[in-house]
């Protein structure tokens, strides 16, 4: 077994447990940073399974609870084994890459610990954030990338990111057997929040609470905390594999949502700056040419939003269905889903009046012409009777 991070034993490490007084207990686990990156309005799955060396593929994600075969990606990512990425300090993280059919690349950096609670908050702040991290994982993404580019569909010139810390751990004995959660969040609930947050300094006991409150339990000892930047999940391994797959893929939903909300800003402003110029009597004539194209711009939003959105189902596992939504909650999906769906229906109405407005302009046009012709008709009849 490979052998993790082992921080010196803190000074006068003790704590109360069922009100016997015990030496600070060691966690064993992992540290995960996703960095995920959205590169492509789509990636071809079946061309990159041809360009890489792919891990053996598998139903995603395996849950450990009983749950039907059809609670499953609808097309799973293709894995493929990273290098080790090793930072100045000579520390190393075991290294994966997914690439996801909606265009969504995510990095999942690993890294194995033996800490006690105090050292697990430390090492959580300096690897929370870290800058050394993310520029070496964009070089590797960039490296992909050009490796890969026959399989992207409409690459992007630029790539949103998004990066999330998962803390789990596996190993948590107290008196002979694992800590049951509730106990653990009794006494431990303030460095949850502070090992999710990456913070070295405690929190107020207001934002200890705001972070706990989103805490979800299956059985008796396990433990699923979601923030905004992080999570700590307490879990056997199986259990930890399925919950980080759920959260990556809430933050690839929040990658997708951030990418259409910026591109319905882009294409709505220059509508309205179309709208406010002076074009002469053609104006409205041009308008229904930038119509067509706003609705064809909402309509492939709406089908790309659509095919993410139901990349994973959940028709009966409630536990993960639940944990899915209080995890997107707390990511900010919700929030971007609902600014895509305002712009979406700002989009739709501004389509609308711009096609009424050419209809008109061309009703206009033709009782004109009638009339002209009617003129010219009753001309014609004059002069033919004189």
């Amino acid at each position: 077994m490979r052998s993790g991070f082992r921080a010196q034993d803190a000074p006068g490490g003790r704590h109360h447990l069922n009100g016997v007084t015990t030496e600070m207990d060691r966690l064993g686990g992992s540290f995960y940073i996703l960095l995920l990156y959205d590169v492509a309005e789509q990636i071809d799955l079946t061309k990159l399974a041809g360009m890489i060396r792919a891990e053996p593929s598998r139903r995603e994600p395996s849950f450990k609870h009983p749950t039907p075969d059809y609670v499953r990606f609808e097309r799973p990512p293709i894995v493929e084994s990273g290098e080790c990425v090793k930072l100045e300090s000579g520390e190393s993280f075991d290294c994966r890459i997914r690439y996801f059919d909606y265009g969504v690349v995510c990095v999942e950096l690993r890294k194995p610990f033996d800490a006690n609670w105090e050292e697990l908050v430390q090492l959580s702040s300096r690897w929370v954030d870290s800058p050394e991290l993310e520029r070496i994982v964009g070089g590797i993404v960039e490296r992909k990338i050009g490796a890969i580019s026959k399989a992207l569909v409409e690459k992007y010139a630029t790539h949103l990111s998004e990066d999330y810390y998962v803390i789990h751990v596996h190993s948590a004995p107290a008196n002979g057997g694992p800590i049951p959660a509730h106990e653990m969040v009794f006494h431990h609930g303030a460095q949850i929040a502070q090992i999710i947050r990456g913070e070295s300094r405690a929190l107020a006991e207001g934002e200890v609470k705001e972070v706990l409150d989103s805490r979800l339990s299956y059985y008796p000892t396990d433990l699923l905390v979601a923030s905004w930047a992080g999570a700590f999940l307490y879990d056997t391994d199986q259990g930890a594999q399925s919950a980080i797959q759920l959260l990556e893929y809430a933050n690839a939903q929040l990658l997708e949502f951030r990418h259409y909300d910026e591109l319905l800003t882009q294409v709505l402003e220059q509508v309205y700056d179309r709208l406010e110029q002076k074009g002469g009597p053609l104006r409205r004539w041009r308008m229904a040419r930038e119509a067509e194209r706003l609705n064809a711009v909402r309509l492939e939003i709406t089908e790309i939003a659509e095919r993410a959105d139901t990349a994973i189902k959940f028709l009966s596992d409630m536990f993960y269905a639940r944990a899915y939504r209080a995890a997107a909650a707390r990511i900010g999906v919700n929030d971007y889903r609902i600014l895509v769906e305002e712009k979406l229906r700002t989009a739709g109405d501004l389509y609308r009046s711009m096609v009424d407005e050419f209809h008109q302009t061309r009703a206009f046009v033709l009782e004109v012409m009638v009339v002209a012709i009617l003129v010219i008709e009753l001309i014609h009849l004059f002069r033919g009777g004189l």
